[in-house]
C-alpha cells in the first residue's frame, strides 16, 4: 500500500529536503521517525528538492506499507518523536501509481520580504531598503509566463534532463505597510531558479534592468546574465497540487 504524507518545516537547521553525507536533512529526519513508530525501516520519497535554509508549508512526500495503518493515530504519534521544526499535516492512503514527486501538476513558492527594518520578520522574511518600482516588477512576472526554458535561472552544473518549465503565476503581493510576498507556480522548478528569479526582479525594480533586457537574459539561456541567488531564508513551498 502507498500512502502520502504531507507535513511542513522550518529549514533553518537543514541541509536541505534530501539525504546528505555531511549534514542533517528533513529526509532524514522524517525516515527516522516513521520508522521508529512503524518498527520497519521507512524510506520516502518527497515531491522534489528544497535547498540549505529553505522553509515549507505544505510539503507532501509518498512511503510504501505492506499493511494499513490507522492514519490519524499515525500524525498524532509522529509529530511527538518529530523535531520540533517539523510537523506532520495528514497521511493518507493513495493508488500504487501515485507518486510525490511525478504525479505533482503544481507546485507554488513565495518569496517573502519587507522594506523597513523589523526585528520580528527578519528569519523568514528578505529586508530590503532599495528603493523598488513594484510595478514595473509586476510587469516583469508577467514576461516569465511567456516563455519555457528558463536555463538561465539554473543553478550552474546543475544536472537536469530539460530546463523547461510551464510557470502558472507569477506576482508580487502586497500584505501589509512594508512587507511583500512574490509568487510564482509552475509544474516544476530548477534548483535555484525561484531565488534567482527574485534577484533578477530586484535588478528590475532598482532600474539596473529593463523589460527588454529581462527577455534577453532569459533568451540566453547563460546564468551570469540573471540576478543575484537571493538569501534562503525567506523562500517558502506554499503548497503542491496533484
Amino acid at each position: 500500500m502507498r500512502y502520502f504524507i504531507v507535513f511542513s518545516y522550518d529549514g533553518t537547521a537543514y541541509h536541505g529536503w534530501q539525504i546528505q553525507p555531511n549534514g542533517n536533512s528533513v529526509q532524514a529526519e522524517l525516515q527516522k521517525a516513521l520508522s521508529l513508530i512503524l518498527r520497519k525501516d521507512i524510506e520516502v520519497v518527497g515531491a522534489g528538492r528544497t535547498d540549505t535554509g529553505v522553509h515549507a508549508r505544505r510539503m507532501a512526500a509518498h512511503f510504501d506499507l505492506q499493511e494499513p495503518i490507522d492514519c490519524p493515530q499515525t500524525v498524532y504519534r509522529l509529530n511527538h518523536v518529530l523535531p520540533r521544526d517539523i510537523a506532520a499535516i495528514d497521511i493518507y492512503p493513495v493508488s500504487d501509481d501515485m507518486h510525490a514527486r511525478f504525479s505533482a501538476t503544481k507546485r507554488t513558492y513565495h518569496y517573502y520580504f519587507h522594506t523597513r527594518r523589523d526585528p520580528f520578520l527578519r528569519h523568514f522574511s528578505h529586508e530590503t531598503h532599495y528603493p523598488l518600482d513594484f510595478d514595473l516588477m509586476q510587469e516583469a512576472a508577467q514576461i516569465l509566463k511567456e516563455y519555457t526554458d528558463f536555463a538561465c535561472f539554473c543553478k550552474s552544473g546543475s544536472d537536469v534532463k530539460t530546463t523547461i518549465c510551464h510557470i502558472y503565476e507569477a506576482r508580487f503581493v502586497k500584505t501589509g505597510d512594508y512587507s511583500w510576498y512574490f509568487e510564482i507556480s509552475a509544474d516544476r522548478f530548477l534548483r535555484n531558479m525561484v531565488r534567482a528569479i527574485v534577484g533578477t526582479m530586484w535588478e528590475i525594480g532598482r532600474k539596473r534592468m529593463t523589460l527588454q533586457q529581462l527577455r534577453e537574459v532569459i533568451e540566453s539561456g547563460s546564468r551570469s546574465n540573471a540576478g543575484e541567488s537571493m538569501p534562503a531564508n525567506a523562500l517558502f513551498l506554499e503548497n503542491v497540487e496533484y
